[in-house]
């Protein structure tokens, strides 16, 4: 079969291209792993189909407005956005939908992992991470920190290390910290406490005697500063 025949490309670009755009935005958007395109070509051509089945009324008053010939450019512009905006727009309003809590009484959350859904929100934590050893590791979460996603292994780059006391509480930064990564298959749970306005620049622009210690919500420390 020669795939560039003209009537055969048209084919291909109408009923594959909007079908594959809607599967890959929704799986960027939901953090699943990717398949193999080539196994994909059945469920492109599917919600192709869905694609023109939602824009029917649409593009029957599109095509019965005599636009092709009055208007070509305009023509050409509404079938650009049947093909190629439509398809993105479906699966953003889906997987927006599927994380509303009344929808998720019929369909399961878009996203997979408590790990990527935690972190997918960027919000700033200080985090006790405890390993598979028993070993605790304290640190900041914060806007230059860093997490894997779906489908690579779990990691995570906390930008500052930070020194537990005997208590659980957080000391001090470790000496010249520059973060630590820790690698997801060492953990066994990772714990968040909020970080306050007061904490902003607590080991980035002052030294732990010259601030008040953190003392994360919920977790006890003794005043052990300058360790």
């Amino acid at each position: 079969m020669d795939i560039w025949d003209d009537n055969k490309l048209v084919l291909f670009i109408a009923f594959v291209i909007p079908g594959f755009i809607s599967l890959k935005v929704y799986e960027a958007f939901s953090l699943q792993p990717q398949r193999d395109s080539s196994q994909q070509l059945i469920d492109a051509v599917a919600y192709s189909c869905v694609n023109y089945g939602l824009l029917l009324f649409p593009i029957l008053w599109i095509e019965d407005s005599g636009l092709q010939v009055s208007r070509p450019t305009l023509y050409s512009l509404f079938w650009a956005a049947v093909v190629l905006i439509a398809p993105i727009l479906w699966p953003s309003i889906m997987w927006l939908l599927r994380k509303q809590s009344f929808m998720q009484r019929l369909l399961p959350h878009p996203i997979g992992k408590p790990w990527d859904y935690v972190f997918k929100k960027r919000q700033r934590y200080w985090a006790i991470i405890t390993l598979k050893d028993g070993r605790q590791i304290g640190g900041r979460y914060d806007s230059k920190s860093f997490v894997s996603s779906s489908p690579h292994a779990e990691q995570v780059f906390l930008e500052e290390a930070w020194v537990l006391n005997a208590d659980g509480g957080f000391d001090r930064p470790r000496n010249d910290t520059a973060g630590i990564i820790v690698l997801g298959s060492e953990i066994v749970t990772v714990e968040f406490f909020v970080i306050t306005e007061g904490d902003q620049h607590v080991g980035q622009e002052q030294t732990a005697e010259q601030t008040p210690v953190p003392r994360p919500e919920g977790v006890s420390a003794s005043d052990a500063t300058g360790r």
